[in-house]
């Protein structure tokens, strides 16, 4: 079973440990880190002059295309270059409208917002305003439908098998993991979220299981590093904390329930699924100080800073405008943000609903979610503010499929 692992009590004698390990695995790592350098800027560049063109940057797909099993090679390709997709009318516009809606209903009917505990700054940053954006709450009936809905599994079973899995995971059953929602109504102005990488921080260097990922990267050899390939991504642990993630995620992803376009604060993405390697590469350098990883934190996501990242810079990009019932997905080590806003004119809500295909992990952290679900708990990888014990209307076993 993987379980969180507590973070070393000498830390920076870790990390000093850990850079000589790697540094003499890879050899020449201001060479090695030279051509891996290049290579970025010259995705950053390309993807900065599609951008200025008008083109589409990210991958979209018809979720019709995914059920007849007719999404071309060529977009297929796309998927595994840029490490995300949009999924076009996942759901029904006219039914993603109608779960925003009782989603209104459920949380007036039970008063979140006049019993919210949490700081108004503890997800987006400083607001304006005392409103929550992001809210814990995992059962209602629209997010449990969504989760387990027909549509959702065969988006993720196509997704799943973009990887390549063998015996690591099952691309054909998901956890369905419970996540929380936004909601952002007009007239909100909010600071966003800088760049950054979630699920991991330090122990992308220090866990055993991380660094195997990177294995062909620490040879020396980083070409063959493969983002697609899942081997020994099922058995990482992260270091216990508020932030850390008990499952691994083929894909984190989130379902539009109202219309958004590109200026409304939404997510922003380097579309180069082979980031990585630039990243596990930086802290190896002389100009970074032994005992620090370019800004990794315990407990934080990763991030990413044109400071110690400068090749990436042209490379962020706005998801383009999403309708109700369309879906956005990246990859678990594709650098994210979240554009700031001023003003909004229309609500912006989702639903974060992620990929989490079965493996041993997966389905240990199932087992005690299931508990949460049943009492109407917070699920154990968030804190437990248990709001929902005593809604009325939350998800219950029957809205299952």
């Amino acid at each position: 079973m993987t379980t969180a692992i507590q973070a070393p009590a000498e830390l920076g004698a870790a990390i000093r440990a850990v850079k000589a390990e790697l540094r003499a695995g890879i050899g020449d790592v201001a060479g090695v880190f030279a051509q891996v350098e290049e290579h970025m800027r010259a995705e950053a560049e390309q993807i900065a002059a599609e951008r200025a063109g008008g083109a589409d940057v990210l991958p979209v797909l018809r979720f019709e295309d995914i059920l007849a099993g007719t999404v071309s090679e060529r977009a297929r390709a796309e998927i595994h270059r840029r490490g995300c997709a949009v999924v076009r009318q996942t759901f029904p516009r006219e039914l993603a409208e109608d779960w925003d809606q009782e989603l209104a209903e459920y949380l007036e009917r039970n008063q979140f917002l006049a019993n919210y505990r949490g700081a108004a700054d503890q997800f987006f940053g400083t607001l304006s305003s005392s409103r929550p954006q992001i809210y814990p709450i995992y059962w209602s009936r629209p997010q449990v439908r969504a989760r387990h809905d027909p549509r959702m599994a065969v988006t993720r079973r196509f997704l799943n098998s973009l990887w390549k899995h063998g015996d690591w995971f099952d691309p054909d059953r998901d956890s369905g993991y419970a996540d929380r929602i936004r909601r952002r109504q007009p007239g909100d102005s909010s600071f966003g979220l800088s760049p950054h990488i979630d699920s991991g921080s330090v122990e992308r260097w220090l866990d055993p299981a991380y660094r195997a990922v990177f294995r062909h990267l620490y040879a020396g050899d980083w070409r063959s590093y493969d983002p697609w390939d899942a081997a020994h991504r099922t058995q990482v642990r992260e270091y216990e904390s508020t932030q850390m993630c008990s499952v691994f995620r083929s894909f984190q992803g989130w379902t539009a329930l109202t219309e958004m376009r590109p200026t409304d604060g939404v997510l922003h993405v380097v579309p180069i699924a082979s980031a990585a390697l630039y990243l596990m590469l930086r802290p190896l350098l002389d100009d970074v100080p032994e005992e620090e990883l370019c800004g990794a934190q315990v407990g934080r996501a990763l991030p990413i800073t044109d400071q110690w990242h400068p090749a990436l810079s042209q490379a962020h990009t706005p998801i383009p405008a999403m309708l109700p019932g369309d879906t956005v997905w990246w990859h678990p080590d594709l650098i994210h943000s979240v554009g700031d806003v001023a003003g909004m004119r229309r609500w912006g809500n989702v639903m974060y609903i992620a990929a989490v295909p079965g493996c041993p992990a997966n389905d240990e952290y199932a087992r005690r979610e299931h508990e949460a679900f049943l009492r109407g708990g917070s699920p154990p990888d968030f804190a437990a503010e248990d709001y929902e014990v005593d809604y009325v209307g939350r998800g219950t076993v029957e809205d299952l499929d």
